[in-house]
């Protein structure tokens, strides 16, 4: 476990941060983007789980510790300082999430268009959570063409905005209140 005594340290004043194995980089380093950006995610379940309950809530509490897991194996470069055995993503996380995807979608309606987001508001706020896990894919995956990066964190983000995806039209009773894209509508 962490235990934090204190909130500041001014290590960061100059523009660096601290990555998990130790190395000193600028706070706007692609790594740092990355995990910032899935602790941004987080945040935004957070919201979402403002608006749930019961099975839904459960699995976005699971997701919110995953995301934690997600943040704390991206500081940790795979060719990083030797050290304590760093936190990674696992294949099973992945698995579990494409459980959840399929239980999920089991019950929703056929879409006959793109949905817009909105309806109720856990479905709203999923989407946002949806939009800024994509965002975290576009940076983990940029990261990972210059370096190393651990595939299941990859497959993980991926499927993570999948599953907000399936959960905010279960939000929207099953996908019968979805907010359907009217190609043209406003011409």
């Amino acid at each position: 476990m962490v235990r934090l005594t204190r909130i500041y340290t001014r290590g960061g004043d100059s523009g660096a941060t601290s990555l998990g194995d130790g190395a000193r980089v600028p706070k706007h380093a692609p790594r740092v983007a990355a995990f910032g950006t899935v602790d941004e995610a987080n945040a935004t379940v957070g919201l979402v789980r403002l608006h749930t309950d019961g099975e839904m809530d459960a699995i976005l509490a699971r997701v919110q510790n995953d995301l934690f897991d997600l943040g704390a194996d991206l500081c940790r470069p795979e060719d990083g300082k030797a050290g304590a055995t760093p936190l990674r993503i696992s294949a099973d996380q992945v698995v579990r999430l494409e459980g959840e995807i399929d239980q999920a979608n089991a019950n929703l309606a056929p879409l006959n268009s793109f949905v817009l987001p909105g309806g109720t508001a856990a479905a709203a706020y999923l989407h946002l959570a949806r939009t800024v896990a994509r965002r975290a894919e576009r940076e983990i995956t940029a990261l990972a063409e210059h370096e190393a990066v651990n595939p299941e964190a990859v497959r993980y983000i991926n499927r993570l905005s999948d599953l907000f995806f399936v959960l905010a039209r279960q939000a929207n009773d099953n996908g019968a209140k979805d907010v359907l894209w009217q190609p043209g509508a406003n011409r």
